[in-house]
């Protein structure tokens, strides 16, 4: 039998900080639906507004505004799929996080930020720490691993590319 996967979740100060991460995980195999991005409303209207806009109206600078390939992964992720966003939070969430949110319902939206976080699995010690770079305008990503060694490796290697508060739950 399998193992259950274990999240590993990193803090990233910038969008291309997150972006960088996300096109390293996908060159070293992983899929969009094994990533998960967590950021404020405000935090993707701000740092994803070129995307949200009509493509008609930028034509084709968007790839450039993009940055191409980089960018164009983590709009992606957050812009299409299993992105949603929880009323009374300001939370984007997007990836496979996103279902175990939407299952913790109403119990994570009373909760704040905090709540949805520790419904999603993550301690509330750690999950107080998310919230406040969410906040202040961070990128938290997770990564699902696919056995213990390869989340013991996911962490060293967010925590190279520059993540903070890198952590398995």
């Amino acid at each position: 039998m399998a193992n259950k996967a274990t999240l590993v979740t990193g803090l990233f100060k910038s969008r291309a900080a997150a972006e960088a991460a996300v096109d390293a995980l996908i060159k070293r195999g992983y899929t969009r639906d094994e990533i998960s991005v967590l950021m404020s409303d405000a935090t993707r209207s701000k740092e994803f507004a070129v995307e949200t806009r009509s493509h008609a109206a930028d034509g084709a600078g968007i790839g450039g505004a993009v940055g191409g390939t980089i960018g164009a992964v983590l709009a992606a992720i957050v812009a299409v799929g299993t992105s949603i966003a929880i009323p009374g939070l300001g939370l984007v969430v997007a990836g496979p996080i996103a279902a175990a949110l939407a299952g913790a319902g109403a119990g994570a939206a009373t909760g704040g930020i905090i709540g949805a976080l520790i419904g999603a699995g993550i301690p509330e010690h750690r999950a107080r720490v998310y919230d406040a770079g969410i906040r202040g305008g961070g990128i938290l990503l997770g990564v699902e691993s696919r056995s213990d060694d390869d989340a013991d490796n996911l962490q060293k290697f967010l925590e190279d590319l520059g993540a903070e508060h890198v952590r398995q739950e």
